[in-house]
């Protein structure tokens, strides 16, 4: 995200910035899918990041925090039908429902509908929504 963008404005790969950094690159990699949250990190990790991008560490933490926070906004406040196909989906992970394939597809069906037919919610809510609870987040940690 941020630290990617960061990259591509001074024309440099993960790779190149891992080394400069110290860190892993699988590290490097973790923080700017998101996996691993940079205000997670240790500060020596994030002042180093900082300070390769040329950039204050407060700017990639304070970043990070907001993105949490909008984040954890965009699982609240959703069209009713949205919400409760979400409830249900979750529920249905946890207790390892035979109908997941079903609850799934109900999702998938809302977030389309929330975003598209009825402009409920934005492009980049719905493909959090997709990306956390579809295609990775919460159905990958269901597996592990």
């Amino acid at each position: 995200m941020l630290v990617e963008n960061l990259l591509k404005k001074r024309n440099m790969t993960k790779y190149r910035l891992a080394i400069e950094v110290g860190i892993p690159h699988a590290t490097l990699n973790d923080i700017c899918s998101g996996k691993t949250r940079l205000e997670k990190c240790s500060a020596e990790t994030a002042y180093k990041i900082a300070k390769a991008l040329s950039v204050p560490t407060e700017m990639l933490i304070s970043a990070g925090i907001r993105q949490t926070e909008r984040e954890r906004a965009y699982e609240y406040g959703l069209p009713e039908y949205l919400q409760h196909d979400l409830d249900a989906y979750k529920k249905g992970l946890k207790e390892k429902s035979d109908l997941l394939d079903c609850l799934w597809s109900e999702l998938y069906g809302s977030i389309n509908a929330a975003e598209i037919d009825d402009g409920a919610i934005t492009k980049e809510h719905a493909d959090f929504l997709r990306k956390k609870c579809l295609f990775g987040g919460i159905a990958h940690d269901r597996k592990n």
